[in-house]
This record gives structure tokens, C-alpha cells and sequence, in this order.
């Protein structure tokens, strides 16, 4: 560890190997690792991201690269939640990339982020698709920690989006929270603490997506939809669903089912979570 911060690297390569997805290639450097790749459903291979110790602070510099090639099917999570804590004026950063080849399948699923009052971060992200393959991501961030009072009212989350179908720009968009956007705003968070993305490439995303908006319609008075406010949208061959709740449970409900309702498309059936969650 440098006086600056950590700085962590961790690059995964997936690969099919006929019987089942392996990880072919696993680089780390610095407190970025992962756990032995686990296959509670047969060849999916289920990889445990492992953060650096104590949470991410002022000053960490995160590069993480993950690539899922032909055939394989990778899902990535975490053991629990990723806490960002409070900084005395230096900025930390987060680089990601997510590379999916044709007929490949990734899945990343990771517990909520944690920005602590007084947070200061950067979020890079791109992920690459090549036509056949399927994508499935979220981030589930809570803004400040409800659950004892503390408010966002100071700190900055600045995070750029990118995603590529074939190389072609199909979205960018930038997050902000913090100075200059009120959680409170009409056009930021709508004084809701829990907010959250999901982005789907797959085959049927149009039919997907209606299914989604039929279901946050049709189900806006369920238990689960109690805390959350939900919408799904599609174009140019990607699904972005978009959510804020009072809580974390809430909102990690309601996108659990919609991701086994996409992999109930992709593979015929419902999966169950990764066990990790239910630790």
C-alpha cells in the first residue's frame, strides 16, 4: 500500500472447456482476489470477488477486467457488501471492463455498494458484446446508510457508462450524486436512499423488457414492490432497468427475480441464488 491508497488489479479469462466453464486465466495484484471458482449448477462456472480489506477509501486505485469467451458462462459476485468510506479529500477510482464473446453468457451479480457520507469515487465502466452472446449486470447503490440516519449530504459518486454491441457505441451515460445533485432532487434520487442499474444484452430483449414493465405494473402493490420504485427500458438492442427503494432487501428482491427471469430465457430454467448470498 502505497501513502496515496491501495492499488489493486484483477483480470479473469473464462473459457468453455466442453463439460464445463473454466477460469482459464486469473492475474491479481495487490488486495483484489478471488475464491476458488465454485459449480453449484453443473458447468456455470460461479466466481466469489474478494475486496480489499476494510473497504475502499480516498486514494485506492481499483482495475478489475473480466472476459468470458465463446461457449463459457461465467457469474461473478460477491460475498458481501462493498463499502466505500468517508475521504479527506482524495478521490478513489474504479476501472472495469467486461468483455463478452459470441455464444458466451456473463452474469454479474455483486452485493450493494456502501457510499458512506463524505465518499469520494470515480466509476469507469465498459462492457463489450459480441451478437449472440448475453450480459447480464447490476450495481445496487446505497447512498449514505440509511439504517442509522446518515445522510449524503456531502461527498461525490461520479461514474461514465459505456456498452458495446460489436464494437458499436449503443450507450453512455454518467452517473452523479452528490455536489451539484441532491439526493432529494426530482432528477437525482427522489430523497430515496437505494438506487440501482441494470443493463441486459440478449437475444428477445424487446419481449423480455415488456414482460418486466407488465410485471413492475401488474405487481406495483405486492409486498415487494412496497419500497421501490421500478422501469425498464430497451433500445438498440440493450435493456436498462432502473430502480429506487427505501431499502436494500427491497430493491435486491425485485432484481433477483428479474434476473432469474432472464436466465429462465437463456436456459429453460429458474436458478437458484448463489449460496453465497445466503450466508
Amino acid at each position: 500500500m502505497s501513502p496515496d491508497g491501495w492499488r489493486a488489479e484483477l483480470e479473469l479469462d473464462f473459457a468453455d472447456r466442453g463439460d464445463k466453464t473454466v477460469l482459464k486465466k486469473y492475474h491479481h495484484r495487490g488486495p483484489l482476489a478471488v475464491q476458488r471458482p465454485l459449480y453449484p449448477e453443473g458447468g456455470i462456472c460461479h466466481v466469489y470477488l474478494l475486496h480489499p480489506p476494510g473497504g475502499v477509501v480516498g486514494g485506492d486505485q481499483l482495475f478489475f477486467n473480466s472476459r468470458t469467451e465463446k461457449g463459457a458462462h461465467s457469474l461473478l459476485t460477491t460475498p458481501g457488501a462493498t463499502r466505500f468510506y468517508r475521504s479527506g479529500g482524495k478521490v478513489a477510482s474504479l476501472r472495469q471492463t467486461f468483455v463478452v464473446d459470441k455464444d458466451a453468457i456473463m452474469e454479474w451479480l455483486p452485493l450493494e455498494n456502501i457510499a458512506f457520507p463524505g465518499t469520494r469515487l470515480d466509476i469507469d465502466t465498459d462492457i463489450h458484446i459480441q451478437s449472440g452472446g448475453c450480459f447480464f449486470g447490476w450495481d445496487i447503490w446505497s447512498v449514505g446508510r440509511p439504517a442509522n440516519g446518515d445522510v449524503f449530504e456531502k461527498g461525490l459518486i461520479k461514474g461514465t457508462s459505456r456498452i458495446y454491441i460489436d464494437e458499436r457505441l449503443v450507450l453512455s451515460e454518467r452517473m452523479r450524486i452528490g455536489e451539484g445533485l441532491a439526493v432529494g432532487q426530482a432528477a437525482g434520487m427522489r430523497d430515496f436512499p437505494i438506487t440501482a442499474t441494470a443493463y441486459i444484452v440478449c437475444d428477445e430483449g424487446e419481449k423480455l423488457c415488456s414482460q418486466w414493465q407488465e410485471i413492475f405494473e401488474s405487481q406495483k402493490d405486492h409486498e415487494d414492490f412496497d419500497n421501490v420504485v421500478m422501469g425498464a427500458t430497451y433500445i438498440d438492442g440493450l435493456t436498462v432497468v432502473r430502480g429506487l427503494a427505501n431499502d436494500v432487501e427491497s430493491m435486491f428482491r425485485v432484481l433477483t427475480r428479474v434476473w432469474q427471469l432472464t436466465r429462465g430465457h437463456w436456459k429453460g430454467e429458474t436458478p437458484g441464488v448463489p449460496r453465497i448470498w445466503l450466508v
